[in-house]
């Protein structure tokens, strides 16, 4: 049983970066694991944001492409986010999720295993 825990989540200007870790209990990405940022804004769905795999496939969302990059730390077992050029519409709880999968997917019910999530409020 993964467990997940992000962290970097705050408060900053449109315009600005932020940068997310999420960190898990065991290994990952060596054991077939894919892991994934999505998003929920106030009233909305959960959302797939990026995702990235042991082989270093990655996928984004279309409203992030250019602007994030998913990376992974393998012998931390971390995924990174690192969000450039923040749009208030950027704003929500952002959760780390991981899946037993071959490719990186930002399909909500893929994910078995998530954080608690971190709040990022842009402004």
């Amino acid at each position: 049983h993964v467990q997940l825990v992000e962290s970097g989540g705050g408060s900053v200007q449109a315009g600005r970066s932020l940068r997310l870790s999420c960190a898990a209990s065991e290994s990952t990405y060596d054991r077939g694991y894919c892991m994934a940022w999505f998003r929920q804004a106030s009233e909305k769905e959960r959302e797939g944001v990026a995702a990235i795999c042991g082989s270093g496939y990655t996928d984004y969302a279309g409203s992030v492409a250019g602007r994030f990059t998913v990376s992974k730390d393998n012998a931390k077992n971390a995924l990174l986010l690192q969000m450039d050029n923040l749009r208030p519409e950027d704003s929500a709880i952002y959760y780390c999720a991981a899946a037993r999968i071959g490719f990186p997917s930002l399909a909500r019910y893929l994910y078995a295993y998530w954080g608690p999530g971190t709040q990022v409020t842009v402004s």
